[in-house]
């Protein structure tokens, strides 16, 4: 599912049974502001977004941890997809700063209380 303007903690508190209990895997396009949610693994959430129009350079994957919305470990920047020695990401962690920043706002803005 592709979120275009919001959705609120309480339908993203419903997803968390759906695969894994206590988080809602996600995939932030940081271009298009777009988030996509809800499936077993990020490269799905990816392909979905790539056949919307998203650029794979623009893909970040992350986990959403409803229970703990308002905190630091809210969000956290590890996936698989995030694996990208040709754009300077070596880990599964999102490493640049500014990325994890605008991932963070973008998700602010998604994820309503």
């Amino acid at each position: 599912m592709i979120i275009l303007n919001n959705i609120s903690l309480s339908e993203l508190k419903k997803m968390m049974p759906n695969f894994f209990g206590d988080l809602v895997k996600a995939v932030v396009d940081i271009d298009r502001q777009l988030v996509a949610l809800d499936a077993q693994l990020h490269v799905d959430l990816e392909e979905l977004l790539l056949e919307e129009g998203s650029k794979q350079k623009d893909l970040w994957g992350i986990n959403l941890y409803p229970d703990l919305f308002g905190t630091d470990n809210f969000i956290e920047f590890d996936s698989m997809i995030n694996i990208r020695p040709s754009h300077n990401n070596n880990s599964r962690n999102v490493e640049d700063e500014e990325t994890r920043k605008q991932i963070i706002t973008i998700i602010s803005k998604s994820v309503q209380q």
